[in-house]
């Protein structure tokens, strides 16, 4: 009996080694509170993404509803080695302006998720940080289009609001870098049901282009092949902005948060941001260029 239980206990801990475990969850603030999306949805999407990962411990700093005080709102960024930005509304305070740029530029990780990339047009470090936004007023005056053309990077000064979609669909996903983040991923695959932001705008400053997607004029997209998810240089930090993930109107409807691909990206973009390398293994289900993926338990 005794050798059976000594038995169990070494199985037991060379699992708890072989899958990671033994390492400490990294700690994650995930700001949100407002946004033109389901963030009610979204930030419980992320936070269970994350966490089910066994990988991280996410936080939440939830900012009071629009239109009320937000003079009280300073997040200890500091306290984090991965910010995640789920958050498109009221200006934040200066003092928690200054504290977040000065987190980015000292090496704090972050990940800028779906539409935070709409957030604060004004805000110069902040559209720095993001690289791409739209919508707010977005035109010329904030920085190019960023698109894909003949194999290489385009950025296009002529004038024009910046940010736009078609109608949601699914659509196919392709490879542009073998950054870390991406590694061992296909070189493309189709994903879930979900907005396709085009026509983005800004400074367009890219580290690394990982993924972009055809915008087709029949689902009313632009006709460029656009920058989806990248990576961004900030000072000392490192940037994941993933534009990916549209939220549905509950955790079960919730196509676009619930693909694998969505999910793998957001875990592996969350850990280089956050340590500055990748770990994580390709899951062997992973989405294919022809069949969707989905992970409805978000685990």
């Amino acid at each position: 009996m005794k050798r059976f239980l000594l038995g169990s206990f070494f199985l037991l801990l060379s699992s708890f080694f072989l899958n990671g475990c033994a390492e400490k969850p990294v700690k994650v603030l995930l700001v949100t509170g407002q946004n033109n999306h389901h963030w009610e949805v979204s930030h419980l999407a992320i936070k269970q993404i994350l966490e089910n990962s066994g990988l991280f411990t996410v936080d939440l700093a939830v900012s009071p509803a629009k239109g009320e005080d937000m003079s009280g709102f300073h997040p200890d960024f500091s306290a984090y080695p991965l910010i995640v930005l789920d958050y498109n509304g009221d200006s934040w305070p200066e003092e928690t302006n200054r504290r977040f740029e000065t987190y980015v530029k000292n090496g704090g990780g972050v990940v800028v998720y779906h539409a935070a990339d709409n957030a604060f047009p004004n805000w110069k470090a902040y559209n720095e940080i993001c690289a791409l936004g739209g919508w707010e007023g977005r035109n010329e005056k904030d920085g190019p289009y960023v698109y894909w053309k003949d194999g290489k990077i385009v950025r296009d000064s002529s004038a024009g609001s910046g940010g736009s979609h078609g109608q949601q669909h699914e659509y196919i996903l392709h490879k542009r870098s073998d950054h870390p983040i991406v590694k061992g991923l296909p070189e493309q695959w189709l994903h879930a049901k979900d907005e396709l932001y085009d026509r983005m705008r800004g400074p367009g400053v890219l580290d690394s282009l990982l993924y972009t997607a055809y915008s087709d004029p029949a689902t009313g997209g632009s006709g460029r092949e656009e920058p989806l998810v990248f990576t961004v240089r900030y000072g000392k930090g490192r940037i994941f902005h993933t534009m990916l993930g549209h939220a549905g109107s509950s955790l079960e409807e919730n196509p676009a948060m619930q693909c694998l691909g969505f999910q793998v990206l957001l875990l592996r973009g969350a850990e280089w941001a956050a340590m500055g390398e990748v770990k994580q293994k390709v899951p062997a289900v992973f989405p294919t260029g022809t069949h969707v993926s989905l992970r409805d338990n978000y685990r």
